[in-house]
């Protein structure tokens, strides 16, 4: 049965609109009186305790949706669409904005209060969004026929993806590393160096091997690049030529071509590598997947096409 006070009219978009203006006054309040948001503070493990409790008030408010209005009408055309629109101003603002971590919020606004909410109250129409088709479903098969729609498959696939990519994404970008380690000709170095200068011991070990550098006919830097040796703690020992564009890839690191020195040019007798690791991209990568699989079932299959369970 559709609830005729969620159709999509004029007053409940205008409903989730001022939602959306209440968020963001609400960011900007924070933002002025608390200051930024510090996400190192969601680093492991409180961003998986943070994502347990969120995926069971979801399903709690799922529960409660037939009892409370706002829990149904967060599921709904109406709601998401100015969520939506509030993020992408955000997105595109992020975008024409030189973002400097060391400038006002609006230069840094990954760390913004405002961006923090909006993006929250998009995960969470997602969320609920996804259960409220996942129960049309499970409805259906309880049904009978036990029949549902590649429609819905997509539609799952799309939604659910994106909640992963956004929740896994944005909760996980404080358990990133980066690290600059700088290697000497011949020498063996283990140890990277993080944003606020401290010293990290590291499971990789690289061996500078041979520096490489082209150049072009006025003698500017064309390409460089490192023959390396790397070893690890789980056993690993292997060759490889990190160039700027081209890292190496081992045990979830990335080893990215940083620089060299300047002075000496191609007689550098050092190079200097940036380690990054980033141990929720695998998950963000399957929110992406399902968005494409979710993309594939619209374009290649009839959405219209009914399937019987077996």
């Amino acid at each position: 049965m559709v609830d005729n006070n969620l159709k999509p009219t004029f007053r409940n978009w205008r409903l989730s609109a001022l939602i959306c203006a209440a968020l963001i006054v609400s960011g900007l309040v924070l933002q002025w009186t608390v200051g930024p948001l510090k996400w190192a503070a969601f680093s492991w493990p409180v961003n998986i305790i943070v994502i347990g409790v969120l995926l069971a008030v979801l399903l709690l408010m799922h529960s409660l949706r037939s009892k409370v209005y706002l829990f149904r009408y967060l599921s709904t055309l109406p709601a998401a669409i100015p969520s939506i629109a509030t993020s992408l101003i955000i997105t595109m603002a992020m975008g024409l904005i030189r973002q400097d971590t060391n400038g006002h919020w609006l230069h840094d606004m990954l760390t913004a209060w405002p961006f923090a909410l909006a993006y929250s109250y998009m995960i969470v129409i997602l969320g609920l969004t996804t259960l409220r088709r996942l129960s049309k479903i499970a409805t259906s098969l309880r049904a009978p026929k036990r029949l549902f729609s590649i429609s819905d498959l997509a539609f799952i696939f799309n939604h659910a993806g994106l909640f992963v990519a956004l929740t896994c994404g944005t909760l996980g970008n404080p358990d990133i590393q980066r690290l600059v380690m700088i290697t000497n000709l011949g020498a063996t170095e283990w140890r990277g160096v993080d944003d606020s200068g401290m010293l990290h011991d590291l499971p990789i070990a690289i061996e500078l091997q041979r520096f490489i550098m082209e150049t072009y006919d006025d003698g500017s830097p064309r390409r460089f690049a490192s023959d390396i040796r790397v070893r690890t703690k789980r056993g690993k020992d292997f060759q490889a030529t990190v160039d700027v564009n081209n890292p190496v890839e081992v045990d979830g690191w990335k080893i990215y071509q940083y620089g060299y020195d300047t002075q000496a040019g191609a007689q550098s007798r050092i190079s200097i590598f940036e380690l990054v690791r980033d141990p929720w991209l695998p998950y963000v990568y399957a929110g992406i997947f399902m968005m494409l699989a979710g993309a594939v079932f619209m374009i290649f299959c009839n959405p219209r096409k009914e399937v019987r369970a077996s």
